[in-house]
Order: structure tokens, then sequence, then C-alpha cells
């Protein structure tokens, strides 16, 4: 399946793990130190919760849970089909990921929780995204997937079996670019607080763009 995708996508993947890498490093900064770029842990912490927290901490959790999952169900809207092709509204999701993070911004600077909800559904927007061209073998908003299928990969190799070269350098792409989104975030978040949210916003709007162009420049031929 990798093998059929453009080679632009190594790059797009790169940029869109950047952006969820940056949006979880400022929400474990932030957010109560709230992850929201993945579920794993925050659903753990809903099922322990359940024992000791106030409901409205445990319906905090389940928001989260359940806006990511909006957030999907978004992209599945937009999106449909499981082949990359020209014409898709992969920028509208872009435009509207972008939209969700200034968004995520305007609520987080006003202290409100709801900042939370939106940037769980931003990121759950933009997996669902990847998920719908690639067959669900790329995901860009976390990367434990990505370790376990790279690590794969490597143990049949260490076997004797051949490795598809094009799909491990993506698979370290994708951790590379998450890795770098933390970093960035970290680092900005902590100059200019929230407002380090224009960064990845902005991103999206400028790969929407680039998008929107590429896509209708090469239709028209």
């Amino acid at each position: 399946m990798i093998s059929q995708l453009p080679r632009w996508v190594e790059f797009g993947a790169f940029l869109l793990a950047l952006v969820a890498g940056f949006v979880n490093a400022v929400g474990l900064l932030s957010f109560e130190h709230q992850s929201v770029s993945h579920l794993s842990g925050t659903a753990t912490l809903l099922g322990a919760g359940f024992l000791n927290l106030p409901w409205l901490n445990i319906l905090h959790l389940a928001g989260i849970l359940l806006c990511f999952l909006l957030g999907s169900v978004t992209a599945g809207f937009l999106l449909h089909g499981s082949k990359l092709k020209l014409g898709k509204h992969y920028d509208t999701a872009l435009f509207l990921e972008s939209a969700l993070l200034l968004l995520t911004l305007w609520f987080m600077s006003q202290g409100s929780i709801y900042g939370h909800f939106v940037a769980s559904a931003a990121c759950g927007l933009q997996n669902a995204l990847a998920t719908t061209y690639s067959n669900a073998v790329i995901r860009t908003t976390h990367v434990t997937g990505i370790f376990t299928d790279l690590g794969i990969m490597f143990g049949e190799y260490l076997r004797g079996n051949s490795i598809d070269k094009r799909k491990a350098i993506l698979f370290i792409t994708i951790i590379c670019g998450f890795i770098v989104g933390g970093t960035v975030g970290a680092f900005l978040y902590g100059q200019y607080n929230f407002i380090a949210l224009l960064f990845p916003a902005g991103l999206c709007f400028y790969l929407a763009v680039v998008y929107r162009v590429y896509s209708k420049k090469h239709s028209n031929r």
C-alpha cells in the first residue's frame, strides 16, 4: 500500500506528525498535564478515575475521548474512501483543523477547559485524515503503532526476510516529526504560552493551501 502513495506523502506525514507532537507537548505542559493527541493514557485515567475521581473529572476525561471521536467522524464524512486521490477534501479538513487549533488557543487563553475538547477534536480529525488515505497504515498523532510496526519489520529482517525500505523510512520520518514537534512545542510554549498554538494552526493552513493549489494545477492537465 505504501509503495502506491506519491513521494510527497513522506513530507506531509512529517509535518502532520510535527503538528501532533507540538499540540501534545503544549497539552502535557499546560492542559493539566493532559495528552490530547492520543487516547490510551486518557482512557486509562478514565477507567481508574471511576474508583477515586469526582464525577466532573470523569466527565472531562470522557469529553476528551468523545471529541477525538467526533473529529474522526468529521474526517470520515469529508474523506470517504481509503485511496489518496486529488480533489478530495483534504484541504477542507486541514482548514478545519487550523480553525480548531485557533479556537483552542482562544479557549485556553481564557482559562476554559473547552480548549482541551477542541484540541482533542483537532487531533482526531488529523489522525483520521491520514488513516483514510493510507488504509490505516499511517498514524500521525501518536507513534505507539509506528514503533510496533517498525519493530516487526526489523524482526523479520533479522530472520532473513526482505524489508520494505520506503515503509521503514516513512515510519522513521513520522517518529522524527513527532519528536521534533514536541521539542518545538515545548520551546515555543515556554516563550509565548498559548500563543504558540499559532504555529501548528498556521502550518495546517499552509498545507491546506498548498494541497488546494497542487490539486487544481494537476486536475487541469
